[in-house]
């Protein structure tokens, strides 16, 4: 298991949100640091892109002696990271690739530049297993306006279209006390439903279903199921969320996970 993302100095997101949640389901992780951020509950302070050339020797050492069955990337922050990752899995055939196409904070602060968002959907959206975007993000990736059930079918179209095998578009935007995610895949469409729960912890919910997701993948577990076990496992963590911070706060990913007997991977 490999999650690709930045360090979050409060732990509620990024890399160390992924580490949580993959020891929660039963995998071992392995990190690829690309950026290195300042934030808390309220908001990102700065933001430290990693030089390429380390990001590189990161990559390699992991596929020369712990290569992932499955991986994850999140925030990526600059065009020349993108690439990086990009060149990377194809350079080592690694497959179970979901994207998490990180473009904001829970706080609203940016995380990845427009030219990165060019870069990203040409080059690391058809290396997707599944995509991962909210509302914005399906957005900003497909350019066409994304605000209800049916639009977000529609842009899970358009992101197969772009040459990603599966498309999760996350309703947590949407209005109303019903929250709706749709699973769009060349088999078909699934809709995933579950009451809205009024929380401020909000911080890392979308690198918390990723990880788990790619969990999933990671142990065997097809698409639609590793999808429906990501969504439970979150739910729960965000109703069983610690009261930390002035903010959004993080998760309780100490909340159950599904496991197996099989050996970690």
């Amino acid at each position: 298991m490999l999650t690709i993302a930045g360090s979050d100095s409060g732990a509620g997101a990024g890399i160390q949100a992924d580490l949580k949640t993959f020891h929660q389901f039963g995998v071992y992780g392995t990190t690829v640091v690309v950026a290195i951020t300042a934030q808390n509950t309220l908001g990102v302070r700065a933001v430290h892109p990693v030089p390429p050339k380390i990001v590189a020797a990161q990559l390699a050492a992991l596929a020369e002696d712990l290569p992932p069955a499955a991986l994850k990337s999140g925030m990526l922050a600059t065009t020349d990271l993108v690439r990086e990752v990009a060149a990377a899995i194809r350079r080592y055939r690694w497959r179970n690739y979901v994207l998490d196409p990180v473009i904001a904070a829970s706080s609203g602060d940016a995380l990845l530049d427009l030219e990165a968002l060019t870069a990203l959907r040409a080059e690391l959206v058809p290396l997707a297993a599944l995509v991962t975007p909210n509302l914005d993000e399906a957005r900003l990736l497909t350019r066409q306006e994304v605000a209800d059930p049916v639009a977000m079918e529609r842009a899970g179209h358009a992101l197969l279209g772009a040459g990603a095998r599966a498309a999760l578009i996350k309703g947590g935007h949407l209005e109303g006390q019903v929250v709706t995610d749709v699973l769009v895949t060349a088999q078909g469409v699934r809709r995933f439903t579950h009451p809205r729960l009024t929380t401020r912890a909000s911080h890392g919910t979308g690198c918390t279903l990723s990880a788990a997701i790619t969990a999933g993948l990671a142990r065997g577990i097809d698409l639609e199921h590793s999808v429906e076990q990501a969504l439970d496992f979150v739910t729960r963590a965000i109703a069983g969320a610690p009261p930390l911070g002035a903010g959004h706060g993080p998760l309780n990913h100490w909340v159950r996970a599904p496991r197996t007997e099989e050996s970690p991977a």
